[in-house]
């Protein structure tokens, strides 16, 4: 019976307490939020800087030479240990915080990209055939300022955390390359992040569980004899059309429209869910004796892959060509951004909790064309991968990838150094 009153009055004292240590917790992450903001903005401006050098100075995948020292010699000012031995030019800052606790890895890639679209900005690209059209000059900044915000609490820091600038990107070659090498069971972190900037209001985080993007695959088919290009062109324009599948009316391929709040990502009733768009122009050549057709198709229905193949056969076959088909086969099957399911929600709801509720907006569908390298980081470690938006209507500003004229509000640097700062300090405590 005493013992079963002594319970009894702790549960009551837990009761009592509890939400008096809740408003603390609460009130402690208010202060460290507001710290983060203020160091953010007294930092900005060199952010800038550094974008803007970056975006004057681009380098192709395998030529980041000038790009690795810039990071390098601003991680060893801050602090860092430096690895420059990971792969290619690729740079990884280690902080080691004063106290024990996990280890997380943030990525930020650091190629440009090969071509010479028009570009609006003041600091143009110097070199020639060469543009920053993808937004990783913004990507290396915001890493650079998390890792200047970290830098400056190493002492009260939990764990330890990894700044991984990897090259080749775009060639879809770096990361995993990096991990061939051995880079992850050398610093063997526990969880790995990553953002993009892209085509989303200014400052809006965007993400998901699971897939971020549609597969990726480059299909090709061998036929015995070569067609002419009035054949080809027939037989290709029926695979396009018998494959290709969207939703009644819609149009997934205008991916000018994932901010529409009516039929973008951000609408439970999304376009960009449920489709499979194929490309209607294939390559075609003769080679050995053989015909063969490729092109590229992006289908968001993981389970719908396997089902492809023998259509295009059947496409094939129905217009006649039976005698000549070869073999039709996948020749490029890059893996697709994984969110990890748990760490999501985690991370949705640390920056929901202190930034308010809708902070960090849910991502409906998946995003064709485009894709990310970081998915073979996220093979090997439980990751999240996040959509930053960098468009600015007002101000004339279109944070299309990969299109000419783009361009990103640079308002953009604030809120990925301080969301994702703080996110970092959370999952280290």
């Amino acid at each position: 019976m005493k013992n079963h009153f002594l319970l009894s009055l702790l549960f009551i004292i837990l009761v009592i307490c509890q939400p008096q240590l809740v408003s603390g917790q609460q009130k402690n992450a208010i202060s460290t939020a507001e710290s983060i903001r203020l160091e953010t903005d007294r930092i900005f401006e060199k952010l800038v800087k550094f974008r803007r050098d970056f975006h004057e100075n681009p380098e192709l995948a395998g030529k980041e030479k000038q790009t690795q020292e810039t990071i390098k010699q601003y991680l060893l000012g801050l602090g860092l240990q430096v690895k420059t031995d990971s792969y290619g030019y690729g740079v990884v800052g280690i902080l080691k915080g004063g106290k024990k606790g996990k280890r997380i890895a943030w990525r930020a890639e650091m190629d440009a990209l090969p071509n010479d679209f028009p570009d609006k900005a003041d600091f143009k690209s110097t070199v020639k055939g060469v543009q920053h059209g993808c937004g990783h000059d913004v990507h290396m900044a915001i890493a650079l300022g998390i890792a200047e915000v970290l830098a400056k609490n190493k002492s009260a820091l939990h764990g330890t955390v990894y700044f991984i600038f990897q090259p080749e990107e775009e060639t879809f070659i770096g990361a995993k390359n990096m991990i061939a090498k051995g880079l992850l069971s050398q610093i063997n972190p526990d969880e790995i992040y990553a953002l993009h900037v892209t085509a989303l209001p200014v400052g809006q985080i965007m993400v998901k569980t699971n897939e971020m993007f549609a597969y990726q695959k480059r299909v090709r088919i061998q036929l015995k004899d070569e067609l002419s290009n009035g054949e080809a062109k027939e037989l290709t324009k029926k695979i396009h059309h018998f494959l290709s599948r969207a939703s009644t009316g819609s149009k997934p391929w205008e991916i000018q429209q994932i901010s529409d709040p009516n039929i973008g990502l951000m609408n439970s009733n999304t376009i960009f869910k449920d489709y499979l768009i194929m490309d209607e122009n294939f390559i075609t050549y003769s080679k050995n004796g053989a015909f063969f057709l490729e092109a590229y198709l992006y289908e968001a229905d993981s389970s719908k892959l396997e089902a492809i193949i023998p259509k295009i056969k059947q496409v094939i076959e129905s217009s006649g060509y039976t005698d000549k088909l070869l073999s039709v086969s996948y020749i490029q099957e890059n893996p697709t951004i994984l969110n990890d399911e748990k760490l999501t929600n985690i991370a949705v709801k640390t920056l929901d909790n202190i930034y308010g509720k809708g902070f960090v907006v849910m991502d409906y569908g998946q995003v064709p064309f485009f894709n990310d390298d970081f998915a073979y980081f996220q093979q090997k470690i439980p990751g999240v991968y996040f959509f930053l938006g960098g468009s600015n209507i007002q101000k004339g500003i279109t944070a299309m990838n990969h299109a000419p004229n783009f361009e990103v509000d640079e308002e953009c640097i604030k809120t990925g150094v301080k969301s994702f700062s703080f996110l970092i300090l959370e999952r280290l405590e």
